[in-house]
């Protein structure tokens, strides 16, 4: 099978088992340093996982997303809201426009590397509350891939209509280590396990039937 897919690959969840299942298609993992409070936990880990499956992954750094954004991922791990994933609790950690901004990016490096897709791995229970996992975004950003390439690139983002029980599942059968990945976004040295993201990983895990041996805070 030919690899032609560039997979944005954070190091969470989502983006680990879509990098595990369409392995035979990815060529180049990319991770966005944007200085969000988790990225120096995720990232290794993306890094990781490209290294075992012979997968080369490189990190682009975005530093200017803490200056000129606001969301309480760039703000320290205090800003970030305790308890459960939803809209409310969780607006705060919005980063405006940013998967945009990185499906450019990752097109253009797709398109100077001879690849015809880039990979995202937004899921149903984002859209919500982020304007930027939702289908009808990912549609337009797959058009205007497509108009602005020579050879029409586009946006493949095969978890978009399923949630996050749905991708641990497909983990569990794909004998994916969760706790080789990072989701919270406190970004403290272990994962806090009182965050919305961390609520939410545990909630998946349990509904796959995956015993969680994530390291959390006391």
């Amino acid at each position: 099978m030919k690899k032609d897919c560039l997979l944005i690959v954070s190091g969470g969840m989502d983006s680990i088992t879509m990098l595990h299942e369409y392995r035979e298609r990815i060529a180049l993992g990319v991770s966005f340093d944007y200085g969000s409070n988790h990225n120096a936990k995720e990232i290794p880990l993306a890094h990781l996982h490209c290294r075992r499956l012979g997968i080369e992954h490189i990190t682009i750094p975005l530093a200017f997303f803490r200056d000129y954004f606001r969301s309480s991922l760039l703000e320290g791990s205090e800003a970030i809201p305790e308890g459960h994933y939803d809209a409310d609790n969780m607006k705060s950690t919005v980063v405006p426009f940013r998967n945009g901004i990185m499906l450019a990016i990752a097109g253009g490096i797709a398109e100077s590397n001879g690849l015809r897709h880039v990979m995202i791995a937004n899921h149903g229970g984002d859209h919500h509350i982020y304007p930027d996992c939702r289908p009808e975004f990912i549609d337009a950003m797959s058009k205007a891939l497509s108009a602005g390439t020579e050879e029409n690139l586009g946006v493949w983002a095969p978890y978009t209509a399923i949630g996050k029980s749905d991708i641990a599942r497909k983990g569990k059968e794909l004998g994916i280590d969760y706790a080789e990945t990072w989701s919270c976004y406190k970004g403290g040295d272990r994962q806090c396990g009182r965050c919305g993201t961390c609520m939410e990983r545990k909630e998946a895990l349990e509904a796959a039937g995956i015993t969680d041996t994530t390291a959390y805070e006391p």
